[in-house]
């Protein structure tokens, strides 16, 4: 079971479920492989939907290493991802919603 408030998704690869989410190690690393990008730069592409390909793997690999797997974007080129392209890239666009959300009556913690 995912929790979304802690910015957890759910993915299906290969047959086995996997939860996935964007922690700030994972974020460091994601960061890091746009290169000269930002992060916000992706999120942007994300929600004005002129994300690429590639910009749906990085979130994938990222949200898997957040939810502790250790393979690599390599390992993914040929795996099965349940629900296809379309569902990989909902998967990463809820990873960001759900990094960057503030949960309702969160204080800052004060």
């Amino acid at each position: 079971m995912v929790n979304p408030w802690a910015g957890e998704v759910a993915l299906e690869i290969d047959g086995q479920r996997h939860v996935l989410k964007l922690t700030l190690g994972a974020l460091a690393e994601l960061e890091a492989g746009l290169e000269s990008e930002t992060l916000v730069g992706l999120v942007e592409r994300f929600e004005g939907g002129r994300f690429q390909t590639r910009d749906v793997l990085a979130l994938i690999v990222a949200g898997l290493r957040g939810g502790g797997w250790q393979g690599t974007a390599r390992d993914l080129l040929q795996a099965e991802i349940a629900g296809g392209p379309m569902q990989a890239a909902k998967v990463a666009a809820d990873l960001l919603a759900r990094a960057f959300a503030v949960p309702d009556g969160a204080d800052g913690g004060s």
